[in-house]
This record gives structure tokens, C-alpha cells and sequence, in this order.
């Protein structure tokens, strides 16, 4: 039997006890592997148990000083109001002090455009008001909570004081065959607005969109070149939202309280305007109460109606009629099919209806196209015993009719 250094060294007749060495639990792989996995076991429990739907996500944090002083921002005046503003790929940078940038989408073809639009005016006395436009009577104009709007006055209406040609020529063409084309669309593209004020003869009547920075410098000038002017109250489309007119659309489904007050605003965004026409709105113009309210405030205010004769269903003639107020209705969209060929069709059924019943009227976008034709057309006009007239004109040969 072997005997070891400590049993010879232990007292006779007594045991050598054995001493015990230190041993870990744990072997060295072991423990490397725990203090691997407390930390995998920590991550794990956070992801279970903490619910954040951007867990992963980069995250950058940006100081943001605020500004020393700060204003409360003014709520729009119509909150009610559906507008489709610009994406984020369209917004490149931010919309200029008094000014709005919206989307209009046609619902036809899917085509989508930028517009500036003018916040001015918001409330009435507000410093950003439109200014006054030259040539406008102030006593036919009256304060609106959003500017000046157009009032009859004293025997005064502005459907007679803005109507455009002399009484020697409306005398003329009560005894002519008369044709009255208007261009509608305008004041959104400044180009093809001033394309259309200095190609187009003055006897073109130029409707205007209430939308674009400054409208009323167009107006102005399509006014200086003696062009009669109409301003388009947007209207509801049947496939609203998807087509969008603009800000302060008449809707077919708003009481006749808040679409007169949305017509408030558009009535104050320039002057000089001889009545209003639809910017689309087949479905509000087929709605007989939401359009007879608009067709009574604009015969109090002293202002024509036209009927852009796109919707079929328009209830616009009858609420015409039975105010007797001013009114007429496009028998011929004239770049409906905006080819060559297809105008110079359209332009000679406007002739043939004016030889039949003594007048017509026609209506057209400011097209490239249209404008070249509707210029180049009108030149030979007289030459076939036609007048091209006003739309004032056209709507005294209808009553005389």
C-alpha cells in the first residue's frame, strides 16, 4: 500500500485526514457559454415583451430649437372644406406666406397638376384682402367675410357694366346669325391663360378658375384686351373625392348655407366679372335644390349663369327660367375631341346651329390647339355672314328669340 507524506507525519494510533481541494461546479466551457447567453436571453425578453411597432427601424434624432416666440395658427375659414393637397414628392419645398399648393386631379385621366392657390382674404379686413382691380364700380361690389364681392346696386348690375362690346355692335348682331365661344380653365397656368387673352379676338368671352397666385392680374389683363370674363364656381363631380375641383368645391351634400358661403369665397378672389359658369359639377348641377340656391344668390347679386352644357342631367336652365335671370348653355363643346379635324367639325356645327336659330354658343379648354384653331377660324367668320359676339350678346339674342 502506498503511504503518503501525511501519514507519516500523522500522531500514532490517529487517522490522516485527507484535505479536500477546490473544485468549481462549473467547467470553463460552461461558464463562457452562460455569460454568452444572459445577455441573447435579456434581448430576447425585450423583444418579446416590449411592443414597439418600429423596433429595428434606423432612428435619427435631430435638436429642434424652437422659435422664441410662436402664434397660434389661424384655422381655415371653411374647416368643413375636402382638399387634396400636393404629396411629398410633388411639395418640394414650402408654400410661399399667403399661399397654398393643391393637387387637381382629373378624374378622366387619372392627370395630376400642381396649383398655387391664394390664401388671401381669409376674413374680412384681413391685410392680405385681394387688392381692387382697376375699372371696378365700387358701388357694385359689397364686404364679404372673405373681400369684396359683386352686388347689384341702384338699377346696376354687373352682368350689364362688365358686359363687353359697343351697342352699335350687340345692335348689329341682333340682326346677324352670332356665335359666342368661351374658354374656360383659365387663371391656374399663367402661359396658357396669357396665350389665350392675346391670340384669341376680344369676342372671346375667358371664363376663370378662382385658383392661382394672383388671378386677378390675368382678369386684368384679359379685361384691358376687352375680353368679357366669367368666373367658374368648382362643383362637385360625381366621382368626388377621386375628382377633385379645388378648395371650397360646392357639394350637392352641404346645406344651401355653407355652399352660398363657400361661393363668398370664391365671388371675392378677383372683380370685374360679368357671372359665373360650372367648373365641373356634373353631380351638383343635376341636384335641384343645391343648384337653385346657387342660381338665386348669383341673380340677387346681379351676375349672368352659364351652363358649360357637359352634364345632360343639368337642372340649370330650369333655375334659370324660372328666375328669369340672365343665362345660357354651350350647345357644342368645340375641342371635346381635341384633333384638328374633329374642331374644324365642331366649330361648323356651332355655324350651322346659328343659321338655323340665329345664335350659338360654344365652349373650349385653352388647348394649344383649340386656341390656334378658334383664332385661325374666327378670322373668316364675317365672311361667311356669321358675328362672333360676347356671351352677354348671345344671352340678349336668346331672350329676343
Amino acid at each position: 500500500m502506498a503511504v503518503s507524506a501525511d501519514d507519516l507525519s500523522a500522531p500514532l494510533g490517529q487517522k490522516s485526514v485527507r484535505k479536500r481541494r477546490f473544485r468549481l461546479p462549473l467547467t470553463g466551457t460552461q461558464l463562457a457559454a452562460g455569460a454568452l447567453a444572459v445577455p441573447l436571453l435579456g434581448f430576447a425578453g425585450v423583444a418579446i415583451f416590449h411592443m414597439d411597432p418600429m423596433g429595428g427601424e434606423p432612428v435619427a434624432r435631430v435638436a429642434i430649437t424652437p422659435p422664441e416666440t410662436a402664434t397660434a395658427a389661424k384655422p381655415p375659414a371653411m374647416a368643413q372644406v375636402e382638399v387634396k393637397h400636393g404629396t411629398a414628392d410633388t411639395a418640394k419645398a414650402a408654400d410661399a406666406p399667403g399661399q397654398k399648393t393643391i393637387t387637381i386631379i382629373d378624374g378622366s385621366s387619372g392627370a395630376r397638376q400642381n396649383v398655387v392657390v391664394a390664401t388671401n382674404g381669409a376674413e374680412s379686413g384681413s391685410p392680405d384682402a385681394p387688392a381692387m382691380m382697376a375699372g371696378i364700380d365700387q358701388k357694385l361690389l359689397e364686404q364679404s367675410r372673405y373681400g369684396m364681392v359683386p352686388i347689384a346696386a341702384g338699377g346696376l348690375k354687373p352682368v350689364n357694366v362688365y358686359a363687353a362690346g359697343s351697342d352699335a355692335e350687340r345692335a348689329k348682331a341682333m340682326k346677324t346669325p352670332s356665335i359666342a365661344i368661351v374658354i374656360g380653365g383659365l387663371g391656374v397656368g399663367a402661359a396658357k391663360t396669357i396665350e389665350s387673352i392675346t391670340k384669341l379676338p376680344p369676342a372671346v368671352t375667358l371664363a376663370f378658375t378662382p385658383y392661382g397666385s394672383d388671378p386677378g392680374k390675368l382678369v386684368e389683363r384679359a379685361r384691358a384686351g376687352r375680353h368679357e370674363v366669367l368666373l367658374q364656381l368648382p362643383m362637385e363631380p360625381f366621382d368626388y373625392p377621386d375628382n377633385d375641383p379645388g378648395p371650397q368645391t360646392l357639394l350637392s351634400s352641404a346645406t344651401p348655407e355653407q355652399n352660398i358661403d363657400r361661393m363668398m369665397w370664391h365671388l371675392s378672389r378677383f372683380q370685374g366679372y360679368v357671372g359665373v359658369g360650372n367648373f365641373m359639377g356634373a353631380r351638383f348641377i343635376a341636384t335641384d335644390t343645391a343648384m337653385q340656391a346657387i342660381a338665386k344668390e348669383t341673380n340677387k347679386r346681379g351676375l349672368a349663369l352659364f351652363d358649360d352644357g357637359s352634364s345632360s342631367r343639368s337642372v340649370a336652365p330650369a333655375a334659370a327660367e324660372a328666375l328669369g335671370m340672365p343665362f345660357a348653355r354651350a350647345d357644342v363643346t368645340v375641342d371635346a375631341a381635341p384633333s384638328s379635324a374633329e374642331i374644324d367639325k365642331a366649330l361648323g356645327r356651332l355655324e350651322g346651329l346659328a343659321k338655323e336659330r340665329g345664335f350659338a354658343v360654344g365652349t373650349a379648354s385653352a388647348l394649344p390647339i383649340s386656341i390656334e384653331k378658334i383664332a385661325a377660324w374666327a378670322k373668316s367668320l364675317e365672311s361667311r355672314g356669321i358675328m362672333l359676339v360676347p356671351l352677354t350678346t348671345a344671352i340678349l339674342k336668346s331672350k329676343s328669340s
